[in-house]
């Protein structure tokens, strides 16, 4: 059987594997060894950050509409349990654009909330 020399595939993974690397600093960028290590890592930040991601911005939508509902005079709390009480199923995503983007909206479901 011939021999069968290797140096070219993993020229090839070692090159996919750095211009993966690129960007980052010092031997990460460089080296096979500690690039490798880095993308491993990068990976593993990037599945847990997508789960995170939403977390915060159900945190940020809170934070929008709650300063808003003040605004009015009801608390984050007050104000969603207002809407439960009155069937009003908009979620949080939507209620916190409105009170960026279009305040007077959003001023007639706090009064649709106060009268639950």
């Amino acid at each position: 059987m011939a021999r069968v020399k290797r140096g070219v595939a993993a020229h090839k993974r070692h090159k996919r594997l750095l211009n993966a690397a690129e960007g980052r600093r010092g031997t990460k960028s460089r080296l096979v060894k500690t690039a490798r290590e880095a993308q491993l890592h990068a990976l593993a930040y990037a599945t847990r950050d997508r789960k995170q991601r939403k977390r915060q911005m159900r945190g940020l939508w809170i934070i929008r509409i709650n300063a808003a509902a003040r605004e009015h005079g009801l608390t984050y709390g007050a104000f969603m349990a207002g809407l439960r009480r009155s069937h009003v199923e908009i979620d949080r995503k939507i209620l916190a654009d409105l009170a960026v983007r279009d305040a007077m909206t959003f001023g007639r479901i706090v009064e649709v909330a106060r009268g639950a």
